[in-house]
């Protein structure tokens, strides 16, 4: 081994399409100190997805009854001997190098529990859909506004921070990574590695095309940050989670005028009529901060 041992955690509860090209780009990592954990999240066909990990011997599997995301990787986190964890879902794809780049940076300042790198966005091809723009952040005040662009597929872990935190919460279904995230930004920094070095993929079945879910969670997650913050009389910090609750009711008016649009192509007024209902009622103050922001913008 050329560094700290690195545990990559993959969770399927499909195998899918996708899952050949994963588990190749972690194959081809040019960094060597690496295993590869599948947690086997109850595929309902095992017989295939047994022969979709036929050409990936070292791939430890771990079988177990559906259980949710949250709690599929912390079962994969149970199993990972590593002492940094990265978790790869099982439609993406990484760049050769991200372990290589990621790893020294990360392992070099013990007071980083964690990094992260550029992210693309791709189609179900693997064409590019949005570059990287990524940034770094300076405090716990940047994460708590979502300055980073931090998701877990473009996050290098440290375990140990990881677990002292109680790993991820089985309350969310979905939002479950930023919950860890605000979370380890009470023990320390995030590195940053500015490559593109991971493909987020994006197609019909992810699991973000699910909006209402995934705004009713993130607003859950960043609420409960508040009242903790409030108790701890952290002004700053209260004053970024209510800016990241209120741009996460601009993206749920936007998500929410997008199914419109989509459901008004498709002649299904009734859906619709639902979507710009649910808007009203989950972000009626959205018009608002949409238009604020947009004359603060002005020169």
């Amino acid at each position: 081994m050329s560094g700290p041992l690195v545990s990559v955690v993959v969770c399927t509860n499909r195998g899918g399409p996708y899952l050949d090209e994963a588990l190749r780009s972690v194959g081809a990592q040019t960094y060597d100190a690496v295993e590869c954990v599948l947690v086997d999240d109850g595929v309902p066909d095992p017989a295939a997805l047994a022969g979709l990990l036929a050409p990936f011997p070292d791939v430890r599997v771990v079988r177990t009854e559906t259980s949710g995301i949250s709690a599929a990787r912390n079962r994969g986190l149970a199993e990972a001997r590593g002492e940094l964890v990265a978790f790869l879902d099982d439609d993406d794809r990484w760049d050769p190098r991200r372990l290589e780049l990621q790893v020294p940076a990360l392992a070099a300042d013990p007071a980083l529990v964690a990094g992260y790198c550029g992210l693309r966005t791709i189609d179900a091809d693997g064409i590019v859909l949005v570059e990287a723009d990524q940034v770094p952040v300076a405090s716990r005040v940047d994460v708590a506004r979502g300055r980073g662009g931090m998701l877990l597929p473009n996050l290098l872990l440290r375990r140990s921070a990881v677990e002292s935190v109680g790993s991820f919460s089985t309350r969310f279904r979905t939002a479950e990574d930023l919950d860890l995230v605000l979370r380890l930004s009470a023990l320390g920094g995030f590195g940053f590695v500015p490559d593109a070095l991971v493909d987020y993929r994006h197609h019909g079945q992810n699991t973000t095309a699910r909006y209402r879910q995934l705004a009713a969670s993130i607003r859950a997650v960043v609420r409960d940050q508040e009242r903790a913050a409030l108790q701890a009389g952290d002004e700053p910090l209260v004053a970024a989670l209510r800016e990241r609750d209120a741009a996460n009711d601009r993206f749920a008016a936007w998500s929410a005028a997008r199914s419109v649009r989509a459901a008004l192509r498709a002649r299904d007024v009734g859906r619709a009529l639902g979507d710009i209902g649910w808007a009203a009622r989950f972000a009626p103050r959205a018009p608002l901060l949409w238009l604020r922001q947009r004359v603060r913008r002005r020169p």
